[in-house]
């Protein structure tokens, strides 16, 4: 019976940072700019989602699409993660209309704007390869807009939003 739990617990923490990493591409993509980056560095990604879901210390993933020349964001968009009980139906789903939706109405980056994936883990979270530590820009001015869950599988879940300017 605790095999079964482990692997559904496995398989619901590879759905979820699958998802979380196509949702970011999507944004990235939608939002006018260049994946290929972003997708080079896929495995490193995935390897840090998967391993910070699996220990239960991820919180928050976060894609900043940013000015290069002032250094301040045009968008953050924030995939909140919430690790509840499954209620045993095995559902899982992605909201991808939502998304697009979302990115839509959040309107284009400019041309030059880049982008950067960071997360915010609980302390005392194992190391990962590839992965260190930095600190997100400022977020003063900024008004969040919430779309709610956009990713579910067994109780392991994603809520986005993202920020733009006031």
């Amino acid at each position: 019976m605790t095999s079964v739990a482990v692997n559904t617990y496995t398989y619901s923490v590879t759905y979820v940072a699958d998802n979380i990493l196509k949702s970011l591409k999507d944004i990235i993509r939608l939002s006018g700019l260049n994946p290929s980056e972003f997708v080079g560095d896929w495995e490193t990604n995935m390897r840090g989602i998967q391993t910070w879901l699996s220990t239960g210390d991820l919180e928050t993933v976060k894609l900043e699409i940013y000015d290069p020349k002032t250094n301040t964001l045009i968008f953050r968009w924030d995939i909140d993660i919430s690790y509840g009980s499954s209620d045993g139906d095995g559902s899982f789903w992605t909201d991808t209309e939502q998304l697009k939706y979302a990115i839509k109405k959040a309107g284009l980056a400019p041309s030059e704007a880049r982008y950067r994936m960071l997360v915010h883990t609980k302390p005392g979270r194992p190391d990962v390869i590839g992965w260190s530590r930095t600190s997100g820009r400022s977020t003063e001015g900024m008004v969040r807009q919430s779309l709610g869950t956009t990713v579910e599988h067994s109780g392991l879940g994603a809520r986005t939003s993202y920020l733009r300017r006031a």
